[in-house]
């Protein structure tokens, strides 16, 4: 199954123009699934990112807005994509000029894969105690 989600992952990068990279981390910052473009910068692919969501998630629902699912960063020559699925973060890194629209709607597809994920996650960590 893991091989799978690999070669799924690896699709979606050329079902975007731009998409460079597709990363699913827990909220610590572990990598459990990336696909990455040949082009794309290594200080993207770092786990620091999704670490870096979940503070800012976490202060984001501080607002009194509730719990956010999502946060669109743009840069001059980038844009990060993030969405809190459950224990799991996916990223989305992508060229500015990406449609954003169809890295969001891409995010909201990709809910159900991180959700077998985590619960096998949750399985595997219950076995273990």
């Amino acid at each position: 199954m893991a091989e799978e989600l690999v070669v799924h992952f690896e699709k979606l990068l050329t079902r975007v123009d731009g998409l460079l990279s597709a990363v699913v981390t827990d909220r610590d910052g572990v990598v459990l699934l990336r696909a990455t473009a040949p082009n794309c910068t290594p200080p993207f692919t770092e786990s620091a990112l999704g670490c870096t969501f979940a503070l800012a998630s976490d202060q984001a629902s501080k607002l009194g807005l509730k719990k956010n699912k999502s946060i669109v960063s743009v840069y001059g020559t980038y844009q990060l994509v993030q969405f809190n699925h459950s224990s799991l973060i996916t990223t989305f890194v992508a060229n500015s000029s990406a449609n954003t629209g169809l890295l969001l709607e891409l995010g909201s597809e990709l809910e159900s894969v991180t959700q077998v994920i985590a619960t096998a996650l949750h399985e595997r960590q219950s076995g273990a105690l």
